[in-house]
């Protein structure tokens, strides 16, 4: 893999196109030093972003509740991103919009920090080994915890929330898996270290827990109103870690993750039924079917 560094292109950075080595940051950027730091992970499927205008707001939201205003509009966010799959003429791929603080400041406050702004797009597959998603992917259950929702800003996408993702997801594949299952603060199960998680029960019901500690992904709305739409009740819920063994089936959902099966989770096993199959398929055929506008 060529490191995200070494590639070549551009970058739309700060209102420009400008050279993929030449986009820099300072050393002592406040988003470094202090995960000031919002960002977006987006999919291109056959050269159209999916749900662009729905991620660029959350963007935008997560940088408002972060305390900073991203000095673009909207618009302008959504014909940059746009802009930049073209001119990489990315076809099936990813775009990470990301904004930040800047070096003017260096110390905890940071009212008078430039906000930085930048989108890089580049093709890439599947997030999991294309494999493990037909066999379904492994979970370790992770002693990191989603804190409480008093504590973080933990309906946003900044980067400080991530910290204790990479280490629950490091261990897992230490041990042997894919991924791992992260409980809440309370101790419920929440989501996995960057996907929303689902459970299939004897009935064909679908169970999954509320997004009140951890962000409620849009493609875990996209699937919830697929599901829907096949008549399949989905019951959104605090879910105890005792109940994984009551459930026969069970997937991730993510950007990233797409609709990804999972076979175990520790020593609970799971199957890739039929279900999940058809969402995934629906999934799919709804992704490379919509176009943004």
């Amino acid at each position: 893999m060529i490191p995200y560094d070494k590639r070549s292109g551009k970058i739309w950075y700060n209102g420009e196109l400008v050279d993929w080595s030449d986009v820099k940051v300072h050393v002592l950027s406040h988003g470094l030093h202090y995960a000031s730091c919002v960002f977006e992970g987006e999919r291109v499927y056959d050269g159209s972003i999916f749900k662009l205008e729905e991620h660029t707001s959350r963007l935008f939201y997560s940088a408002k509740r972060m305390g900073f205003e991203i000095p673009y509009s909207e618009k302008e966010i959504n014909l940059a991103s746009n802009k930049i799959i073209s001119t990489q003429k990315v076809k099936n791929g990813y775009v990470r919009p990301v904004a930040w603080r800047g070096s003017e400041m260096m110390a905890i406050s940071a009212q008078q920090t430039k906000i930085h702004v930048a989108i890089a797009t580049w093709e890439w597959g599947s997030y999991f080994d294309p494999k493990l998603k037909v066999e379904g992917i492994r979970l370790n259950i992770s002693n990191w915890r989603r804190p409480a929702p008093n504590t973080i800003p933990w309906d946003t996408k900044a980067s400080g929330l991530y910290m204790i993702c990479t280490l629950s997801k490091h261990e897992a594949e230490k041990q042997g898996y894919a991924d791992s299952l992260m409980l809440d603060y309370e101790g419920n199960v929440a989501e996995a270290t960057g996907a929303n998680i689902f459970f299939k029960d004897k009935n064909g019901d679908l169970h999954t827990p509320i997004p009140d500690s951890f962000l409620d992904g849009i493609t875990r709305r996209t699937v919830i109103e697929i599901a829907k739409s096949k008549n399949i009740k989905v019951h959104e819920r605090k879910i105890k870690p005792s109940e994984l063994s009551s459930f026969v089936g069970c997937f991730l959902t993510g950007t990233a993750a797409e609709v990804t099966p999972v076979s175990c989770i520790a020593e609970n096993k799971f199957k890739v039924c039929e279900m999940i199959i058809d969402l995934n398929e629906s999934y799919q055929a709804l992704v490379k079917k919509k176009k943004a506008a």
